[in-house]
């Protein structure tokens, strides 16, 4: 039996895999710089030439997921510079089945593969078994996803929710979304919740603390934080209380009683920090609704290739087109 090719591909990296058709168990996997590829279609070509997996052995079936919307017949990547036409994908490399999803739709389809031990608990309650799940992460951008447990299958709830208008908690929040104003003529939530938007957010504290800047990425941020300069620390617990508030929003949109999954490269390097941040707080802080958001579990996922066990699983569901 052919292997069949799955992949979750970001504005940086293009996660690669093949995997047994039925299962969801990535093997060779080898993660490509998108930068270093003209498109989709060489780096899968090089990967496959990696692996051997040519001629005789190429796979007939894949799975991609993409960090941009995927609906129509042309996929324009966000954040890099791949653009391609679905068929020709499917025609050059000669495929029986291609399904191109969200990368989100391939995190919230992994997320019920995840075990334990790959998961960090944030706030303990009771998921309902027969509810929407909400996975949510900061990353290049920031991705919203849901999963439904239906008869047959595990149901995407793919949207855009990284795209919603930011909205200030507070006086330090509305005069750091005033400096982003000078820069933007809309602010959402991918702008502050992402890597990017984590330096931009130090930049921010910076320019409403009459400092200059000293930190050029968002890892050197974290970095200062890590020795205690005092506004990248502000920086990233600000990061980290609005991720909260967010998080409560979208669970309150979506009614995820199955519980709520962080994903994305972002958080697994902050855990140390999550004791220190308002982020469970601001999860619950919602009024009236306080308590419908305490009861509902939350974790980061730690699983480095939960979004190809996605892929993997919406090969072969029905659910997903």
């Amino acid at each position: 039996m052919r292997p069949a090719l799955i992949g979750d591909i970001g504005g940086t990296n293009a996660r690669l895999a093949l995997v047994t058709p039925g299962e969801v168990t990535p093997h060779d996997i080898i993660n490509l710089p998108c930068a270093d590829y003209p498109g989709v279609i060489d780096a899968i070509q090089d990967y496959l030439e990696r692996v051997g997996a040519t001629g005789e052995n190429a796979p007939v079936e894949a799975c991609l997921a993409f960090a941009c919307p995927v609906h129509a017949e042309r996929v324009k990547m966000t954040n890099n510079h791949w653009d391609f036409m679905k068929s020709d994908v499917q025609q050059t490399l000669n495929l029986s089945l291609f399904k191109v999803i969200n990368d989100f739709t391939a995190q919230a389809l992994g997320v019920p593969h995840v075990d334990a031990d790959n998961l960090v608990e944030v706030q303990a309650g009771v998921a309902q078994s027969h509810s929407t799940r909400l996975v949510i992460g900061p990353g290049t951008g920031l991705g919203v996803a849901g999963v439904f447990p239906g008869q047959h299958a595990w149901i995407p709830l793919p949207t855009e929710g990284g795209h919603v208008t930011f909205a200030p908690t507070d006086s330090t929040e509305r005069a750091l979304l005033d400096v982003f104003l000078q820069r933007y003529q809309r602010v959402s939530v991918e702008r502050i919740l992402c890597g990017q938007g984590l330096l931009e957010l130090y930049q921010a504290h910076c320019a409403l603390n009459e400092q200059t800047p000293s930190c050029t990425t968002p890892a050197e941020v974290t970095q200062a934080a890590n020795q205690g300069d005092s506004i990248a620390t502000a920086s990233l617990l600000r990061f980290l209380k609005i991720l909260g508030d967010v998080c409560g929003d979208a669970t309150l949109t979506m009614g995820a009683r199955g519980g709520v999954y962080l994903c994305g490269g972002i958080l697994p390097r902050l855990l140390e920090w999550l004791p220190k941040s308002e982020l469970r707080d601001s999860f619950v802080n919602k009024g009236r609704m306080g308590a419908y958001n305490a009861d509902i579990p939350v974790w980061i996922v730690t699983h480095p290739w939960t979004g190809l066990l996605g892929a993997a699983e919406a090969l072969h569901n029905e659910e997903v087109f």
